[in-house]
């Protein structure tokens, strides 16, 4: 596989108050984001416990964001 074609795999935690609202946001601007990208809404970024985030790169993801 060439570097040009790597599609990573992202797992995303995003902050019901904060982050989520924009990414909602731009679904309902029509905006799109690659199929690639896994999100999932938390209530507080702050509450995600760093195992989630190494099980997910265990799992296979090839990176993972917390936004708040």
């Amino acid at each position: 596989m060439s570097l040009s074609a790597f599609e990573p795999k992202v797992l995303a935690f995003l902050c019901n108050w904060c982050s989520y609202a924009g990414a909602d946001l731009a679904g309902v601007s029509r905006f799109q984001y690659p199929p690639t990208i896994r999100v999932l809404r938390t209530m507080c970024s702050g509450r995600v416990d760093p195992l989630y985030l190494t099980e997910a790169l265990r799992s296979g993801f090839d990176g993972v964001f917390v936004f708040g």
